[in-house]
């Protein structure tokens, strides 16, 4: 959304008010007042589609006690928290950025957890390897090229989100719940991952198996 500076005359009582709603905010006084006045209009800004894209993940995950979910000081950003049942339970930080430009990717998840361990590691990229290949696998129809938007690091795996191609799962709170149920998935499989046995191909079998459930049970890809 393009911005342009504008002179205006207002009360110094009225800005100090708009301030001290900036502040409870942590956001400027220029973006209080855009905020403001967009929602005089009716017209939804980027951070208010942002805003509640994230109340309504929020919302989806508040009474599930696996999941903690964190507000960053920007208004772009939240993280997740989940615990892993894993040795030390180490626990897993489910980073979701948003972009003010929405056009055709949402955002983007990151997937990080912290650790020493060299093992540990080693699993989880195994791990971030496997769910690639399902995506591939499963959805990749579904993206511009079949190509899925993703990468792999160590201990980290960012994968962005698109928009879903139908366009009533469009809404802020469709999008929001997606993400959440997309987080949600992410999560439920890896913990069967690490909770399988030691046989490998018996490991991965139970996590493709609880994905295809969850494509078969209507969760929307984005």
């Amino acid at each position: 959304m393009k911005r342009s500076v504008y002179s205006l005359v207002l009360s110094d009582d009225v800005v100090a008010a708009v301030d001290l709603l900036a502040y409870g905010s942590s956001t400027s006084r220029s973006n209080m007042i855009n905020q403001i006045l967009a929602e005089y209009v009716s017209y939804v800004t980027p951070e208010k589609r942002m805003k509640d894209i994230f109340g309504r993940i929020e919302k989806s995950m508040e009474n599930e006690d696996a999941f903690q979910v964190l507000f960053q000081p920007s208004c772009s950003m939240i993280s997740i928290k989940s615990a892993l049942q894993y040795k030390y339970k180490p626990t897993v930080r489910y980073g979701v950025e948003l972009y003010r430009n929405a056009d055709v990717t949402v955002g983007e998840l990151k997937v990080t957890l912290r650790t020493q361990s060299r093992p540990f590691i080693d699993d989880l990229t195994d791990f971030f390897r496997l769910w690639a290949r399902l995506e591939e696998a499963y959805i990749a129809p579904y993206f511009e090229g079949r190509a899925i938007p993703c990468h792999i690091g160590e201990g980290k795996y960012v994968r962005q989100f698109i928009l879903p191609n139908e366009k009533k799962y469009r809404t802020n709170e469709k999008l929001g719940q997606a993400i959440a149920d997309y987080i949600r998935m992410f999560d439920h499989i890896m913990k069967i991952y690490f909770a399988a046995s030691n046989d490998a191909t018996e490991t991965v079998n139970q996590a493709e198996k609880a994905y295809v459930s969850y494509l078969e049970n209507g969760i929307v890809i984005i």
